[in-house]
């Protein structure tokens, strides 16, 4: 798909700082024109053409080229025109060479992220306005017909044009940082999030090192837990929880950055786990000093079940994921589930699945080690670990006993 942004000529960029401050001034800590252009590229976009008022100085385009933010594009084109309107279709015959038979407009201050972008559908009549996001056909822009509204033209985002407009802006990224799978839980942990992402994303501080600390907080978390008293282990639960909220920040932070990769969510992913071990360690080491043995006993069928778990789920996401691909693992598991719900065991997976999610067990441990039920926690602990290690084997054999060539997700004939 390709992308068409027109630049705004310079009369106007003087209304906004000049063409230096209006164009690059930083929104969540990247520049505004690579945060536009960036965007249609997530929403699939590999082809950028820009139309400029003024000459450009190669310097400039060199810039654009190089711009990490823009990597996979294949072809970016710039072309000038003095007098381009996009309300008129005698602009667009001027450029008629460069312009693809689909294409999607751009504003060159909107500010918006993929999934707004992924919900744009194809608009065949020309718009009643153009300054917010369109998905066109090249004969509508050229149409001489009366401009017509789109009902659901430009989707959601926000027009950048003073240091207010800043401000709602990385508010607005920063409050739809989410995911689409997210549950009620998750979107309570990311409006508690919200402050520090926003505080986060003008500093050096990276998701990578964001995801340490949380590690980090996990550990401090687990010795509290370990020496078996109350108060001790409160202090643990709190400690677990804002692991978790670290959790949380390092995606939000990663989408609103542009910074997110194959290496982030690996590490991500086994920090989860490694919080996970910790967690349940500390807890069975200070039931142990309170209670005795069997606590232990517990405890070790615990770990077991969750190293078993974490072994054959990690093998699962290899196989169901690419390699530069693994954050869609999760989405992948769920469309399998929900295709196959004629079987009772995906149905019933599909719906509890939920509360093995570090962002909810958060919100239970807090809850279970206030009321004093550490033990009933660990034993809850122990039948789910065991018994999601099983079932992740049970799936293992129904969706990824065997890799079709250049799938993105393996299911067998069972499952389909």
């Amino acid at each position: 798909m390709q992308i068409i942004i027109a630049i705004a000529d310079i009369e106007e960029l003087k209304l906004y700082g000049g063409a230096k401050q209006a164009l690059f001034r930083s929104v969540c800590g990247v520049p505004l024109l690579e945060r536009v252009l960036a965007t249609g590229i997530r929403a699939g976009a590999d082809r950028v053409l820009v139309i400029h008022h003024q000459p450009m100085r190669s310097e400039f385009k060199r810039y654009l080229r190089l711009s990490k933010y823009l990597r996979g594009l294949r072809k970016l084109e710039f072309v000038h025109s003095p007098d381009f309107d996009a309300a008129s279709p005698e602009s667009w015959r001027e450029i008629f060479g460069y312009v693809e038979e689909e294409f999607l407009w751009l504003p060159w201050n909107w500010v918006t992220n993929k999934h707004s972008m992924l919900g744009l559908e194809i608009a065949e009549t020309r718009p009643e306005s153009w300054d917010r996001p369109i998905r066109l056909m090249r004969a509508a822009a050229l149409c001489r017909g009366p401009q017509e509204p789109q009902p659901n033209s430009g989707g959601e985002g926000l027009a950048v044009t003073s240091q207010d407009s800043i401000e709602a802006a990385e508010r607005w990224l920063v409050a739809h940082s989410g995911k689409p799978l997210d549950g009620i839980y998750s979107k309570f942990n990311r409006w508690l999030c919200r402050p520090l992402v926003r505080a986060l994303s003008h500093t050096f501080v990276s998701p990578n090192m964001v995801t340490i600390a949380g590690l980090l907080v996990s550990i401090v978390s687990a010795c509290y837990f370990s020496q078996g008293s109350y108060l001790a282990s409160v202090i643990g639960a709190l400690l677990f929880f804002s692991s978790g909220l670290l959790d949380e920040v390092d995606g939000m932070l990663a989408r609103v950055r542009f910074s997110d990769s194959a290496l982030g969510t690996w590490l991500e992913g086994t920090v989860d786990n490694i919080s996970y071990l910790l967690l349940f360690g500390g807890i069975t080491i200070g039931l142990y000093r309170q209670r005795g043995a069997q606590e232990a006993l517990v405890g070790e069928s615990a770990l077991v079940g969750l190293i078993l778990a974490v072994a054959i789920i990690s093998w699962q996401r290899k196989r169901s994921t690419r390699a530069d691909r693994p954050h869609e693992y999760l989405g992948n598991v769920y469309k399998l589930l929900d295709r196959d719900r004629g079987n009772w065991i995906s149905k019933a997976l599909r719906e509890v699945h939920i509360f093995i999610k570090k962002g909810v067990l958060i919100h239970y441990v807090v809850l279970f080690t206030v009321l004093g039920l550490l033990p009933v926690l660990l034993r809850l602990a122990a039948f789910a670990s065991n018994l999601t290690w099983i079932i992740a084997l049970y799936f293992s054999y129904r969706f990824f006993r065997r890799r079709e060539p250049d799938a993105g997700v393996v299911e067998t004939s069972k499952a389909a």
